[in-house]
């Protein structure tokens, strides 16, 4: 599979953190091209990666055989438009996009009859502890196997049967960083009101945060076995728990999850 050459059209945060991981699994830099109109930013990613890089969107399209669409969803129509009209044979190429709110219809609309995948990665695939769901159509395994490969360095790879599920994995890890880190700012306040200073208090809720979910990850058990495990009735876990549940926090995480999704269907609508 390492014979094929990648364009990334565009060359914002999530093209470098997939170049980066397809550089460090042994991908050949030589068959990765990036397009962006920033020249400071591509002559940053030629110099820390080796690969090849132009400001031509048409030229990088040309020269690969897979195309990855990293560019603004409010831009994508402009730019698949522009690239077909200069080189209508790449609607024949195999299209990955990381763009979020458009279907996979709109891009027909733009690129003819393409095969394509869908990827929603989230914010830890830049450090290689991400969850990325991919939805393909008109796709051989051949073609799926590449992409997973292609995130696959990323963290974890979903793949999706119905392209409606695009929109609950946003709600599910897409969205879900920042819902961490919600609750992880909440907690560093009061850590702070207790009279940590304002490093370690971050420095406590981060570490803890990160030995629960790697014993999450490394145990067979359920969340709420592991819950369980921690809870003693009648101690202090029990107490804070119950004021959880006294304020009604499934409740509170079910409505904020369905808000995601209702937000990214009325974007895709929009968009």
């Amino acid at each position: 599979m390492n014979e094929n050459t990648v364009a990334f059209i565009g060359a914002g945060n999530m093209a470098r953190c997939l170049i980066a991981a397809l550089v460090k699994q042994g991908y050949p830099a030589e068959n990765i091209i990036a397009s962006n109109r920033n020249a400071a930013k591509l002559a940053t990613l030629a110099k820390d990666f080796g690969i090849q890089v132009t400001e031509d969107n048409v030229h990088a399209a040309q020269v690969a055989d897979v195309i990855v669409l990293a560019v603004k969803p409010q831009l994508m129509a402009e730019v698949c438009q522009a690239m077909l009209a200069g080189a209508p044979e790449i609607h024949e190429k195999l299209f990955v996009t990381v763009a979020a709110g458009l279907p996979v219809s709109r891009y027909r609309e733009w690129l003819g009859d393409i095969r394509i995948v869908r990827a929603m990665p989230n914010t830890p695939a830049q450090i290689g502890l991400g969850v990325t769901g991919l939805y393909p159509s008109q796709c051989s395994n051949y073609e799926k196997s590449f992409v997973d490969q292609l995130f696959s360095g990323c963290g974890r790879n979903v793949w999706l049967d119905d392209e409606a599920q695009i929109n609950h994995i946003i709600a599910v890890s897409g969205s879900a960083p920042a819902y961490f880190f919600y609750f992880m700012q909440a907690m560093q306040q009061q850590a702070e009101t207790l009279g940590f200073s304002s490093e370690d208090a971050k420095a406590m809720v981060a570490q803890t945060a990160l030995g629960a979910a790697t014993l999450a990850a490394q145990s067979d058990l359920s969340f709420a076995d592991l819950r369980a495990e921690v809870t003693s009735k009648g101690g202090t876990t029990h107490e804070a728990i119950e004021t959880f549940r006294a304020r009604e926090l499934e409740q509170t995480v079910a409505a904020a999850m369905q808000a995601a999704i209702a937000r990214a269907e009325a974007m895709a609508s929009t968009l």
